[in-house]
């Protein structure tokens, strides 16, 4: 293709397609950078797409395909965004890039709680998406007290800046699961976590793309993934209320071993194992 054809909207995209698939990386992401650096949403790209672009738009377009594709970096840190339950959020190097099957643990939750005056606290939240989803999605009909906790600072920054963008009442502290809570006498009604559940020897398994960006404490956890389930475990007796309730997102084959962690602690729990999309045990859900 030369110069000519690629100076378009739909020979650019065209182009980088091409590039990308030959590089056996999604086509898909062409699409994602372009309206990014154009700042388009899909209905622009529709209208213009037979229009020239611009010199200096087409060279960062190029550059960062072949990024991209030389070092395989996430098209989200290349953004600096990504969707998620129809909002858009910052996203770095410092936080897990929010995935579909947590979207699932946040939709089972909305469905499930129906108390009208509750106290959350999301812990590991990241980039705050959890916590800030269920902050926007139920300030219409209750009245919420929605806390969030990380032992990563940076990505507390990440997650104060999302909540600030999205005007979410979101109390964020720093420190190690539920500890900050437990230090301040802190008591919640649900606990909502999508901790980190990879065990190391697993990590041959993941995609280069999640091994090489991905912050590792967000993704690994000792006892073959189950440490972080432990530990919140452990500690959700001092700071559940009364009939609390507890949702976890899960390795895939995690769930049995989760369910034994639970009836350890709480042995008169009622513990309910939900499917994804695709099948595969995600959410566990704890009634006490």
């Amino acid at each position: 293709m030369n110069n000519m054809q690629i100076s378009t909207v739909h020979g650019a995209l065209e182009w980088a397609s091409s590039f990308l698939q030959k590089h056996n990386c999604e086509p898909k992401v062409a699409e994602i950078l372009l309206l990014h650096i154009m700042d388009w949403s899909k209905t622009d790209l529709i209208i213009h797409l037979r229009d020239s672009i611009a010199e200096d738009k087409l060279a960062d377009f190029q550059q960062k395909i072949e990024q991209h594709t030389e070092t395989k970096i996430p098209v989200q840190h290349l953004t600096g965004v990504e969707a998620f339950y129809g909002r858009m959020f910052h996203v770095n190097k410092h936080v897990l890039i929010p995935r579909p099957e947590t979207e699932e643990l946040v939709q089972q939750v909305i469905e499930v709680v129906d108390k009208t005056n509750i106290t959350c606290v999301d812990i590991g939240t990241g980039s705050g998406v959890i916590a800030i989803t269920l902050a926007k999605e139920w300030e219409k009909n209750r009245q919420v007290n929605m806390l969030a906790t990380d032992l990563s600072e940076k990505a507390l920054k990440v997650a104060k800046k999302n909540a600030d963008k999205h005007e979410a009442k979101v109390d964020f502290y720093h420190g190690n699961f539920l500890e900050p809570l437990i230090t301040q006498g802190k008591k919640v009604d649900l606990i909502v976590s999508n901790p980190p559940y990879i065990a190391y020897d697993e990590a041959g398994d993941l995609s280069e793309i999640v091994k090489h960006f991905d912050p590792e404490m967000a993704l690994f956890a000792d006892q073959n993934g189950l440490a972080a389930y432990q530990q919140i475990i452990h500690q959700a007796g001092r700071v559940l209320n009364k009939q609390g309730m507890i949702f976890f997102e899960i390795g895939h084959q995690q769930a049995e071993a989760v369910k034994q962690l639970i009836k350890q602690q709480f042995p008169n729990s009622e513990v309910t194992i939900f499917q994804d999309i695709n099948g595969k045990d995600r959410i566990v859900r704890v009634m006490l």
